[in-house]
């Protein structure tokens, strides 16, 4: 699976929100300026033959629904993200983020929080 570019992106994020749309309810929830009704159709049909998106065709009308989900694809967005940027480190991008954004004492400890359950729950699995 690829990176999508900015543009194609949001279109995902659109359909991954909607389930399914027509190019016209794409447009919608775009921020102004809104893009053109074609500049949409063409990046939709670029999704299209990257697979993340495919069609149900009403005549000449096509409604388009995710085959990748939000889930799938921020995986991979992350794993990337992390090997390009903290040379393939989550825990050199947990220090990055804990030090240099100056995160709360509260948010600190809910990330603690969040760690601990991850680690309890792969300990179980381990020994299960």
């Amino acid at each position: 699976m690829k990176e999508l570019t900015k543009a194609e992106e949001q279109i995902m994020h659109v359909l991954w929100e909607l389930g399914s749309a027509f190019v016209k309810d794409i447009i919608l929830p775009l921020p102004d300026p809104k893009p053109a009704y074609n500049t949409v159709s063409t990046i939709v049909r670029i999704l299209e033959k990257k697979g993340f998106v495919d069609h149900k065709a009403y005549g000449k009308t096509y409604e388009y629904y995710p085959l990748v989900t939000k889930d799938a694809y921020t995986k991979l967005f992350m794993h990337n993200f992390v090997r390009k940027y903290f040379s393939d480190s989550y825990p050199e991008m947990v220090s990055f983020f804990a030090s240099d954004r100056k995160l709360t004492i509260s948010e600190l400890e809910e990330i603690k929080d969040m760690i601990t359950r991850e680690i309890l729950k792969q300990k179980r699995k381990d020994d299960g």
